[in-house]
């Protein structure tokens, strides 16, 4: 993968962290076949230039050789002030698409070391600009961090991508990996572009798994609340097919089922890539989260480890999916996670 913006050179974004891991490295690097054999006397032959390995264009490995590009980082209409920060509308371009979302800007000296936030899913019918995180914004804005909190595309005043859905929503990924070129890209001086944390919940959490595998090196640091399964199977299986979800049948349609098409199936899993992972990553889950079984946390969790990365797997006892009277104590963790590897 190759990430471009003004400031992306410099970032040293792309690292590769070749430890023992679940599947991975087969499925993105290129295959050279061996020059054929020549007899004495032959005249020498040009070596054959190496051919990449087809991958589906709806994969992991394709995001991963993907040029991404992010920029245009533009702070629109002031929607709130307080004591602590100022809230902004903004717009940012994410591969050629135009995704908005809001920005809380720390008042104060900076530049603020930044968090991209990552939502849980919303119908994107009903869903308004800045949805999903209301507490997780307000709290970190008050600890001094520039927080942007992408709507994605297909959200509020973003622009279409009519087959995110059925391309199982790995749009969103490229929206949250623009989102950090963008800051990088920016140049304001309240942003610190060489600080940046990602923070994802539920469905965000499984972004946040997606992010860390595509751009390995791009974040500083990552975090997942009550994240959805590392499996996209499981979540369909999970949340659309109990709900009659027309779009599970067309992805069906297209893609194949894990029974049919299984190679499909591990391209668009997470778990296959973790040799891949360079950051830091912290979990937490209510142990009473009826949502998302806190099961899937321990699998993605362990999957971690095994590949040698630095995880912690926090366990919220009593909490369910959306956190409550141990919201403040989970947050006090968190902050004390990003500041250890973002300040």
């Amino acid at each position: 993968m190759r990430l471009r913006g003004s400031a992306c050179a410099a970032a040293g974004v792309l690292l590769a962290v070749a430890m023992g891991c679940t599947g991975g490295g087969d499925d993105d690097t290129p295959q050279v076949s061996p020059a054929p054999a020549r007899a004495t006397g032959e005249s020498p032959r040009a070596t054959p230039t190496p051919t990449p390995t087809p991958v589906d264009p709806v994969s992991l490995p394709a995001l991963m050789r993907r040029e991404h590009t992010g920029s245009g980082l533009r702070l629109g209409a002031v929607l709130d002030r307080t004591s602590a920060y100022t809230r902004y509308a903004v717009t940012y371009e994410a591969d050629g698409l135009t995704v908005s979302g809001i920005m809380n800007i720390p008042e104060g000296r900076g530049p603020f070391p930044a968090l991209v936030l990552a939502h849980g899913y919303i119908d994107p019918d009903v869903y308004v600009s800045g949805q999903g995180m209301p507490r997780e914004q307000d709290r970190l804005a008050r600890s001094g961090y520039a927080v942007l909190h992408t709507d994605y595309r297909n959200h509020a005043r973003s622009d279409k991508d009519p087959d995110n859905d059925v391309n199982l929503r790995l749009g969103y990924t490229e929206d949250v990996i623009g989102a950090a070129l963008a800051l990088r890209d920016s140049g304001r001086p309240e942003i610190d572009g060489d600080r940046i944390g990602l923070f994802g919940r539920s469905m965000g959490g499984g972004v946040v798994y997606n992010t860390l595998v595509v751009a390995p090196g791009l974040f500083d640091a990552a975090v997942a609340y009550a994240p959805v399964s590392a499996r996209p199977e499981q979540n369909i299986d999970h949340f659309q097919r109990p709900d009659g979800d027309p779009v599970v049948a067309e992805i069906e349609d297209r893609h194949g089922t894990p029974e049919q098409s299984p190679a499909f199936w591990r391209g668009v899993t997470p778990l296959h890539y973790l040799d891949r992972v360079t950051e830091p990553l912290l979990i937490q889950h209510g142990t009473a989260d009826d949502t998302c079984p806190p099961a899937w946390s321990r699998e993605a969790a362990a999957a971690f480890e095994k590949a040698g990365k630095d995880v912690e797997l926090r366990a919220v006892p009593g909490e369910g999916h959306t956190f409550g009277p141990k919201w403040a104590a989970s947050m006090d963790v968190t902050e004390a996670f990003f500041e250890r590897h973002l300040r």
